[in-house]
């Protein structure tokens, strides 16, 4: 009798080990880890100013009866073009393309050959018309533009990304009232896709030309999304 009550004790033991080792604590895992509360909202923001650099397309178009006269004769009609655009205060010119290329009668017939070669410069939006003027006299036949920019672009949306954090903060606080707490600090900021200036149209004041040049307004916008933390 004593020894089975010995072996019993001893299995009673072994089970009551066996529980505190395996048994998971059920007390905290009824626990989660609490998370700091926060609120996360998106900002936009937005900059208007007016485009003060012009950038513009000039080309010319050139018909012989072989390539290698088309060729001549538009190297010679581009080097006139080119000088008029730096006397008429161009900058930054680039060619842009140079082709050259068969052109047919109406019977399909090869008829001669035309070159082509264009050039882009840049200029302040004031003296876009006098390039544009200068061109067409040298005998540019291909003018296209202007596409209108601002020389200080990226200032500009860095002003629009101050914005759109100000906008975000603006949501979270009328939301955070609404909920009866109140804004703490700045936990996470993501910022959205840059947007392209978008032109708003608007008459602006133009120097005496043949070829007006309304600059208008354009938007600059930033988006980002904040989160704060909540009190």
């Amino acid at each position: 009798m004593k020894r089975l009550a010995l072996l019993t004790a001893a299995g009673l033991a072994v089970v009551a080990l066996a529980g505190a080792v395996g048994l998971p604590d059920l007390a905290g895992a009824q626990d989660p880890a609490t998370e700091a509360d926060s609120i996360t909202t998106t900002g936009i923001g937005t900059v208007d100013t007016v485009p003060n650099e012009a950038q513009m397309s000039f080309g010319a178009e050139t018909r012989r009866p072989t390539a290698q006269a088309a060729v001549a004769a538009n190297g010679d009609a581009m080097r006139k073009i080119i000088n008029a655009l730096r006397q008429a205060g161009g900058r930054e010119l680039a060619t842009e393309w140079v082709s050259v290329y068969p052109y047919t009668d109406d019977a399909g017939q090869v008829d001669g050959y035309a070159a082509s070669n264009s050039v882009s410069a840049v200029s302040d939006v004031g003296d876009a018309p006098k390039l544009i003027d200068a061109a067409a006299e040298a005998g540019a036949n291909q003018i296209s533009g202007p596409g209108l920019s601002s020389s200080n672009a990226e200032a500009l949306y860095r002003q629009a990304l101050a914005k759109a954090v100000d906008g975000a903060r603006l949501n979270a606080e009328s939301l955070a009232k609404a909920s009866g707490r109140s804004l703490g600090a700045i936990t996470a900021i993501v910022e959205g896709a840059s947007n392209s200036p978008e032109p708003m149209y608007r008459t602006a004041a133009q120097a005496d030309s043949s070829t007006p040049i309304v600059p208008g307004e354009q938007k600059t916008s930033a988006t980002v999304t904040v989160t704060f933390s909540l009190r």
